[in-house]
């Protein structure tokens, strides 16, 4: 079993180092160091630390869309690169997660199962995401989300999405929420149909489906035995086509986050296929009224912010929605170049 980490920053898509944008500064990063796998995925909505609301809704309010950067590799090599990933930003959010790739060993109650392929890539004569959601409802996971990059690398080598193309090479994440038992049936049957795979596991807590509460996030102390900061995010997975009090889900939360300051940050993605609970795998099609895409909502914060946070959450997907709940040792944040956190690993057991 190997030890990775998976480094995520966030942050507006017109932010600038240098005489580039962040998100190509950050793949130019990647790509030279040979990083295992990297997308960039473009958010609908959301805010950060310098609390201005960005939304897909007006055209004025989405001409600077946030922005999600995701790297995955061996421990070490990630570790070796957070610090020089942090610098880059003078506004936004920069979290480090541990991920084990291979055997998952004991089987925890619930885990968080990404899988990285690309747009080109088919297993069984199908698009290889469709395929692997298929396994996953198939095995009774909770919940699988498909978001397309607009950017990355690949084995080491740079994918970009270009207007005039097919963007064959641009990667795709798969995020799957299941139990380790069906974590561990899983990886055999997706190691045949696919080439080349990378997948990661993280632990995670369920803590609600289909509106059901099944457990609060855990109750973290600000930090370990040694000082350093504990975190933690929850992602809520809902469809486009989910309401509260007739707006959608995902606009709720941030916009009720937003308002009450609940939270320092919420970024939303919107996916391209998926499932969530009993419900076959689905995306958008021609000739329908209502999109019903998967998006997910994404709130990082320390430990006494995530239970207030939780709490607005759960009021709005009291019908809807798969909430989960996870740990992050090492978080940056920064508002003008004021930094806030580290890339120091927190070490603790819960």
């Amino acid at each position: 079993m190997t030890d990775y980490l998976k480094l995520t920053a966030y942050f507006d898509e017109r932010l600038r180092h240098g005489d580039s944008f962040v998100s190509d500064a950050l793949l130019d990063l990647y790509g030279d160091n040979a990083i295992a796998t990297s997308i960039v995925l473009r958010g609908i909505s959301g805010f950060g630390p310098h609390h201005v609301l960005r939304t897909d809704q007006t055209l004025s309010m989405s001409e600077n869309s946030p922005i999600a950067v995701a790297a995955v590799d061996e421990a070490a090599k990630i570790a070796g690169l957070a610090e020089q990933a942090s610098q880059m930003l003078t506004r936004g959010l920069v979290t480090l997660e541990r991920a084990k790739f291979g055997d998952s060993g004991p089987a925890p109650d619930a885990a968080k199962l990404t899988i990285y392929v690309g747009r080109q890539d088919r297993a069984d004569g199908r698009p290889a995401y469709r395929t692997v959601c298929d396994v996953l409802h198939r095995l009774g996971f909770a919940g699988a989300s498909v978001f397309l990059g607009v950017d990355g690398t690949a084995r080491g080598e740079r994918r970009r999405a270009r207007f005039f193309s097919r963007n064959l090479g641009v990667p795709v994440m798969i995020i799957a929420v299941g139990t380790g038992q069906q974590v561990a049936a899983a990886l055999p049957e997706l190691e045949s149909l696919l080439q080349e795979p990378l997948f990661t596991i993280e632990r995670a807590q369920l803590c609600k489906r289909d509106g059901q509460m099944l457990a609060r996030p855990p109750a973290l102390p600000a930090a370990d035995g040694r000082g350093r900061a504990l975190w933690q995010k929850l992602m809520v997975y809902t469809s486009e086509a989910d309401l509260h009090d007739g707006a959608p889900i995902h606009r709720a939360i941030v916009q009720r986050l937003f308002d009450t300051r609940a939270s320092s940050g919420a970024t939303v993605l919107r996916g391209i296929w998926g499932f969530h609970g009993d419900h076959a795998p689905h995306g958008d099609r021609w000739l329908q009224l209502v999109r019903r895409v998967p998006v997910t909502t994404i709130v990082v914060d320390a430990p006494e912010r995530i239970a207030a946070s939780f709490d607005i959450i759960d009021e709005l997907t009291s019908g809807h929605g798969l909430v989960t709940s996870e740990l992050v040792p090492a978080l940056v944040s920064i508002d003008d170049g004021e930094r806030r956190g580290s890339t120091d690993l927190a070490l603790f057991d819960y």
